[in-house]
């Protein structure tokens, strides 16, 4: 199988490296040090004490890699506008696009019988939707644990589990090659019929956690250990739940559940902490305009949300970490 990934960070590097020892022809778009860093020393992976080394091929242009048989978007949302205007030269007539990123997906509801079917502030002007018609799009939602430490080198923390399924739940052909492929590789594989669903619960984790943790520059199980700022991350859970139900997502999960389910990663720092320590852009439209955005669309009131859009963008506009 000839598979790019677009977006060579941890997520996209732990899959790259793992597709291509599974031997398939593997590529990624990378740039800056990360792409040097692969050009020069291998893709290199920490996973379980053990080091491997993976020549992938690398380009910062996707041009030079032509058309996949798949293609995994592994970015942030705010690099997504870039994915847009240079994904076509990766596509063919039968390509396939995995997303495999936090929050809310563009795409979120084409699949759904909602009218209210575009997201703005993810999908500027629909030019995402036009590059990627929904009919190539597999959904991946992620929940293990990788980080990069440095250039070119992924740090496999824990867990390996990937859900997949197609937007609206028809799922095709492309989704049952793409999670073999991913299963044979080493993920943890599970298909879903309800995949807007499974991002939601994920969603409730990360529009909590991932801000709270950069604005106190704590890991998650020290946020869990305070009352009131566990408190304040279940108000946020409830309101992202009633966002869910009142378009018809049902995410079906209590917030100590889901609190549990950060518990078990034990000590750890979200992505948004790491990256505002390692003065990147911050996820934060794709994490909290976008839920907004479907709040205001379905009339449900969420203040304790809101203001966590507010301080969160404050904080990262003080250091140029958001534009």
């Amino acid at each position: 199988m000839k598979v790019c990934i677009y977006g060579a960070g941890a997520i996209g590097g732990l899959m790259a490296a793992w597709l291509a020892r599974a031997g398939h022809e593997v590529s990624v778009v990378a740039r800056g040090a990360q792409l040097e860093a692969i050009r020069r020393h291998g893709l290199r992976v920490r996973s379980k004490g053990e080091a491997e080394s993976f020549r992938i091929k690398a380009e910062s242009d996707p041009a030079k890699l032509g058309a996949q048989d798949y293609v995994l978007v592994a970015v942030k949302a705010q690099s997504l506008t870039q994915v847009a205007e240079n994904i076509s030269a990766l596509l063919g007539a039968d390509t396939s696009v995995v997303t495999a990123m936090n929050g809310v997906p563009w795409w979120f509801f084409h699949g759904l019988r909602n009218g209210n079917n575009h997201l703005e502030s993810l999908d500027p002007g629909g030019k995402l939707s036009r590059a990627i018609p929904t009919e190539r799009v597999v959904g991946c939602v992620i929940h293990l644990a990788a980080s990069t430490p440095e250039p070119g080198v992924v740090s496999h923390n824990m867990g390996a589990k990937l859900i997949l399924g197609e937007p609206g739940g028809k799922n095709t052909a492309r989704t049952g090659r793409i999670g073999d492929a991913l299963t044979a590789a080493g993920f943890e594989v599970i298909v879903t019929e309800t995949i807007e669903k499974e991002f939601w619960v994920k969603l409730l984790g990360n529009v909590s956690f991932n801000p709270v943790s950069a604005l106190t520059a704590t890991t998650a199980d020290q946020l869990i250990q305070n009352d009131e700022v566990k408190a304040y991350m279940v108000a946020i859970m409830r309101e992202v739940l009633a966002i869910g139900r009142a378009v018809g997502v049902d995410a079906n999960i209590d917030p100590e559940a889901r609190i549990d389910m950060a518990r078990a990663l034990g000590r750890f720092k979200t992505s948004m902490l790491q990256d505002l320590e390692a003065g990147k852009a911050l996820e934060i439209d794709g994490l909290l305009a976008g839920t907004l955005e479907i709040a205001r669309k379905a009339g449900v009131k969420a203040p304790f949300t809101e203001s966590l859009f507010g301080l969160i963008r404050a904080r990262a506009q003080s250091t140029g970490q958001y534009r």
